[in-house]
């Protein structure tokens, strides 16, 4: 199949990457050279109106409403056609027990062909932390066993708390000026240290945004077998995969249904990984 005219007409259109924290390093390179694109970082355009990982302002929407304002208020404010963008977010596993992940979403935005394809990585080496001191020694001591200072740390009056928050912290004499600050006050008897989860401060979350990216991408090269347009990826599942052993039901999913956002073809492909459910897997067999 011939690559989509929607990929010959990216080549070498701008597209805005809606970031001030440094993702353009990770996201840039593999948007312009898988993509054709050519990406640029918007003047002034200040992402923590759209939330903040240190509470002060509720995300604007779900996770992916939040990435998709993003990119949309980066494309209106630069005139660009192509916009680019991304959002994390943290909490339990959707499928293990008791493990914590985290979630990034990206999502790129045509105008021009009236295209929204997204990716996704989850992971679980992304870590947030957070925990109440009462020195400027212990303060250092957790930011090095956090990783410090490639991993950032943001310290605050308290957990609950939403004023006096530093965020841009590098040495070990940043750590003790501000935490000797806090604790100077009246009433005040320790302070509040937690991992800074914003991309340019954290090596692990920035390494999530890459392959993200790449699940873009990959989801960008998946072609409609209609009209050719990318983006034909999975938008509904049905379930009912058979036993091996008692040839009922199970919940397990046995189609994935693919839909074409341009022609809205839709197209019901069999699971290939797995063609029947285990006994083990089955609600009649192992109730």
């Amino acid at each position: 199949m011939e690559k989509s005219d929607v990929f010959k007409g990216w080549r070498d259109q701008k597209c805005v990457i809606a970031t001030m924290h440094n993702k353009e390093l990770v996201t840039a390179p593999l948007l312009q050279s898988e993509l054709g694109v050519q990406v640029f970082v918007p003047e002034n355009f200040d992402t923590d109106s759209f939330g903040t990982f240190t509470r002060e302002t509720n995300r604007a929407g779900n996770q992916l409403e939040a990435a998709r304002k993003k990119a949309l208020g980066a494309m209106k404010l630069t005139g660009a056609q192509i916009g680019f963008a991304s959002e994390g977010s943290f909490g339990a596993h959707p499928v293990i027990p008791f493990m914590h992940s985290s979630l990034e979403i990206v999502v790129l935005i045509d105008s021009i062909h009236n295209l929204e394809i997204v990716g996704n990585f989850r992971s679980s080496e992304v870590q947030v932390r957070g925990q109440d001191v009462s020195s400027p020694a212990e303060v250092i001591d957790i930011a090095h066993a956090w990783g410090f200072p490639k991993q950032g740390v943001i310290l605050r009056q308290s957990a609950t708390s939403n004023r006096h928050i530093y965020k841009e912290l590098s040495t070990d004499a940043d750590l003790k000026r501000i935490s000797e600050q806090l604790l100077a006050k009246f009433f005040v008897k320790s302070v509040c240290i937690e991992t800074d989860m914003r991309a340019h401060r954290c090596p692990q979350r920035m390494e999530s945004i890459k392959m993200a990216t790449l699940d873009l991408i990959k989801n960008c090269k998946k072609l409609c077998p209609i009209c050719t347009a990318p983006g034909f990826v999975t938008t509904d599942v049905v379930r009912g995969l058979l036993c091996s052993q008692c040839s009922l039901p199970t919940e397990l999913v046995k189609e994935t249904i693919h839909t074409c956002q341009k022609c809205s073809h839709t197209e019901n492909r069999p699971v290939e990984s797995k063609t029947l459910a285990e006994p083990g897997e089955c609600q009649w067999c192992n109730p």
